[in-house]
């Protein structure tokens, strides 16, 4: 189901496939069973009878009989079960780069202002302005049993510093209710730094309702939705966040970001050192204007969100974000458009 006020949930980001063998598995062990039965009742034949040795013995040819065949079978088992799984990983990745294909495609044919016509703008509006009313009214009435926020104080700690709001300056507001998204618990930094991770596999439910809750919180959706263009796009050149180990930095460095610096002083954060994965992305920011806007739009929406993050997390939740998946492109784009020059 579709999240309160957002569009569909999106799916993890493109992992690395991998061949699996299909090289009758089952045959394999058949063929092994049979082979150590046969194996055995050779030994039983040849051995010579005896009194007390020979049930000792029958015991003992039992047990050299079945463990073994009980054993490759596991194996097989759960072999077969490892290439269901990287089956079902391919057919996700090939559903990914089909829904990216169709997204640039749709923009490649959008009017050249980049912008939709008057009349499907105002009914996108009227539609949205009906939705939150809806919204305010069914919030006033129900509840979300979420097993997650039922913790400790201490584990609430909100992910973004809220905005000082000037009611001096503000407009009159409308009386059209409380919106919905203000009736909703403010996203934890520990769901913050897991959402910007994305889902490890299908079954990561943590992972998935991390990133529910990210996405119900417009700054953080804006940063999981333009993460997720950048590491699909990446993934078309064979760049996987998974393969890239960045150098370890100082917190410090990063609260020196957030506050404003930029250069030398902090190259430190471009710690991605892979020559290859640097390369193939400065190629293609030069050769690709799509790849180049959605790289641009991606490091402004991250200096934006983490600029919010920074004041309200500690030394340790920063070094928590910058080993995901989102620091990661964000330091390899840093380095290819030189940001820490």
């Amino acid at each position: 189901m579709l999240a309160k006020g957002q569009g569909p949930a999106l799916p993890p980001p493109p992992m690395r496939p991998e061949d699996p063998s299909r090289r009758g598995l089952e045959v394999g062990g058949a063929i092994l069973s049979l082979f150590w039965v046969l194996l055995i009742l050779g030994y039983v034949l040849i051995t010579p009878p005896g009194n007390d040795a020979r049930t000792f013995g029958l015991v003992m040819t039992l047990l050299m009989v079945f463990l073994p065949v009980a054993l490759i079978w596991t194996v097989v088992t759960t072999l077969r079960s490892v290439r269901e799984l990287r089956a079902e990983a391919a057919r996700l990745q090939a559903t990914v780069e089909a829904m990216r294909s169709s997204y640039v495609q749709a923009q490649a044919q959008a009017p050249q202002g980049g912008g939709m016509t008057p009349s499907v703008e105002r009914k996108i509006d009227e539609i949205a302005a009906a939705t939150r009313q809806a919204e305010s009214v069914l919030a006033t009435f129900t509840s979300r049993r979420d097993s997650a926020l039922s913790v400790p104080s201490a584990d609430r700690k909100v992910a973004l510093a809220q905005p000082v709001v000037d009611t001096a300056a503000e407009q009159p507001a409308l009386a059209l209710g409380t919106p919905a998204e203000d009736l909703r618990s403010p996203l934890t930094v520990a769901d913050f730094v897991r959402a910007l991770q994305f889902p490890e596999t299908p079954d990561d439910k943590e992972g998935f309702r991390a990133l529910r809750l990210a996405l119900e919180d417009r700054t953080v959706a804006k940063l999981i939705r333009a993460a997720q263009d950048v590491l699909t796009l990446l993934s078309q050149d064979g760049i996987y966040m998974d393969d890239l180990k960045p150098d370890l930095c100082q917190p410090d460095l990063w609260r020196r970001f957030s506050a404003g610096e930029r250069g030398r002083s902090i190259a430190a954060l471009g710690g991605i050192r892979d020559r290859t994965s640097l390369a193939l992305t400065a190629a293609r920011m030069k050769a690709d204007p799509v790849f180049r806007d959605a790289a641009h739009h991606f490091l402004r929406t991250f200096d934006k969100t983490f600029a919010a993050f920074e004041p309200n997390a500690t030394d340790a939740e920063l070094a928590d974000l910058s080993d995901t998946r989102t620091s990661r492109a964000f330091m390899l784009f840093g380095r290819v458009t030189g940001t820490f020059d």
